[in-house]
């Protein structure tokens, strides 16, 4: 099974100026874990994702006065939409990330999550081609 086959083709965007709270209402809001942060002067996406807003908050940060930019990943890991789940999942792991940006053509076009992969694993007559290791 292949990536595009799992992924979340519900794109959240935000800018660095948002505050958590702005950022963690638009991702309850779309049902999604992360959202891409996009800066015209940066040099490429970030990510946010609702465990960072939840570090923050668990340090005592105000999510109205914090700012997305002090706590995204500057960089994302991605992949291509013909990856497999095995693939991504492998890589998610090894990285000890949550989520990967899908990219195609030089664009964005989804978001696989952890949470994708085993809603895509455990569906009704689901297999995986992994073998023990």
């Amino acid at each position: 099974m292949e990536v595009r086959e799992g992924m979340s083709k519900v794109v959240l965007t935000v800018g660095p100026g948002h505050t958590l709270r702005d950022a963690a209402r638009m991702m309850a809001d779309k049902g999604v874990g992360a959202a891409i942060v996009i800066d015209e002067e940066a040099p490429g996406p970030g990510i946010i994702s609702e465990r960072d807003v939840l570090i923050s908050i668990g340090r005592g940060e105000d999510p109205d006065a914090e700012r997305v930019s002090d706590h995204m990943s500057g960089s994302v890991i991605t992949a291509a939409p013909d990856w497999s789940l095995e693939r991504a999942a492998a890589d998610m792991a090894a990285r000890g990330i949550r989520h990967l940006v899908i990219c195609e053509d030089s664009g964005i076009v989804g978001v696989l999550s952890m949470r994708d992969i085993m809603r895509v694993w455990t569906s009704d007559g689901a297999t995986s081609a992994m073998t023990p290791g």
